[in-house]
């Protein structure tokens, strides 16, 4: 009994704001909106789901969504790595705790302040511009460049620390012993690191890959003209006032991480979250 009310609370916060919410999102995709009136009708309808399924439009914006999220999370895994294996095997632990510090730092940071300094950062006048214009580049200026290198820098830290946590579990006991047996840096990393740690990359990756499947704000400031499926949504409930077209847009990356997740379950990777 004191542990079903111990749990009551949180169960029903989450029942409530989660679970209902989805739902209510599913049945809002199943409403239209009258062309004359512009209010809701809330008579059920495939017609969103049609739309969404057999436009041009939102299967290009989609696989843009995708593609950006899946560049964001193979930068932010070959980020990781170094700075991760670095934190849990090479530092000392007066050096391991500055580290965890500095990688926690940013994310006390305003979300638009980071994404408004990397607009300046890449703009034609900007540091990015003054730093390479000495070896002959520039600046890739706004687009779908700076909104991957945006989104990698803001949700590192979300897949260096599933990464270290999962790094601090390996035993180095197992690793002097490859090293023993003749084992190089390398053939150490690829046949013991890397297969105790792919559950803690995926873990990672879930972090950075569904942040950016939701997120607009970053393309909205650094993205140029590109749209992404968060920019649809907030179209269609801001200037469009479509609610259910934009629930229905929604549900996209959540199908989507949905089969993501299914996919990744058996790795053992939820368990490092």
């Amino acid at each position: 009994m004191r542990l079903g009310l111990l749990l009551s609370a949180p169960l029903a916060w989450l029942v409530l704001v989660y679970v209902v919410a989805l739902a209510a999102l599913l049945v809002t995709a199943l409403w239209s909106v009258d062309s004359f009136t512009g209010e809701i009708t809330r008579s059920l309808t495939f017609d969103n789901i049609k739309e969404i399924g057999t436009e041009s439009l939102y299967r290009t914006v989609a696989l843009r969504t995708i593609g950006v999220a899946l560049a964001v999370t193979v930068v932010d895994v070959l980020l990781a790595l170094p700075i991760a294996f670095y934190m849990a095997k090479v530092a000392s632990p007066r050096a391991r705790r500055a580290l965890v510090i500095a990688v926690l730092t940013p994310l006390w940071a305003s979300y638009l302040v980071k994404a408004f300094a990397w607009r300046s950062v890449l703009s034609d006048d900007g540091i990015f511009e003054w730093a390479t214009s000495k070896i002959g580049l520039g600046t890739p200026g706004y687009g779908i460049t700076a909104v991957i290198i945006t989104q990698a820098y803001i949700w590192l830290p979300y897949v260096i620390l599933p990464i270290f946590a999962g790094l601090e579990r390996v035993p180095d006991s197992l690793l002097d012993a490859s090293g023993d047996l003749g084992a190089s840096a390398w053939q150490t990393m690829r046949t013991i690191v890397l297969p105790m740690l792919t559950p803690a990359i995926i873990a990672g990756s879930i972090f950075s890959f569904s942040l950016t499947l939701g997120d607009y704000i970053t393309v909205n400031i650094v993205g140029g003209a590109n749209q992404m499926l968060g920019n649809l949504v907030y179209t269609n409930v801001g200037a469009a006032n479509n609610l259910p077209l934009a629930a229905a847009i929604a549900l996209i990356p959540i199908v989507i991480m949905i089969g993501y997740l299914t996919a990744v379950r058996r790795t053992g990777a939820l368990d490092n979250l």
